[in-house]
């Protein structure tokens, strides 16, 4: 099995108040071909320090897997859509996996100049 190493592909971490959201928010990613793949995970409970004080929410969590340069027009896509002031978004370097994976994952993402990769 061929494998790859190194960090041009990253898994964004991002979390939700609500099922629709989450959905809303997976749905343009990917219409924009801002990710290849985003799996939503049914609600948990997030603890977290808000106003002073320590809270709970529960939260949907999704992962999307992309491209490292896309990060920032993924960034600005969620924070139009997301209902929090201050929403989850966290990239993790995919330091590794199969090829034909990481393969299919850059061919269904945009390009940097904002074009739609060839099928």
């Amino acid at each position: 099995m061929e494998s790859y190493t190194g960090n041009k592909y990253i898994t964004v971490l991002m979390t939700s108040p609500d099922r629709e959201e989450a959905t809303k928010i997976a749905r343009s990613l990917l219409e924009e071909r801002k990710a290849a793949c985003v799996s939503i995970f049914p609600k948990g409970e997030s603890y977290f320090w808000w106003d002073g004080k320590i809270d709970l929410e529960e939260e949907y969590l999704l992962i999307s897997k992309t491209r490292e340069e896309l990060l920032p027009d993924l960034i600005e896509t969620v924070k139009k859509i997301h209902s929090y002031d201050v929403p989850e978004i966290i990239a993790l370097p995919i330091t590794g996996g199969s090829r034909d994976y990481l393969d299919w994952l850059g061919k269904e993402t945009k390009d940097v100049e904002n074009k739609d990769v060839e099928k």
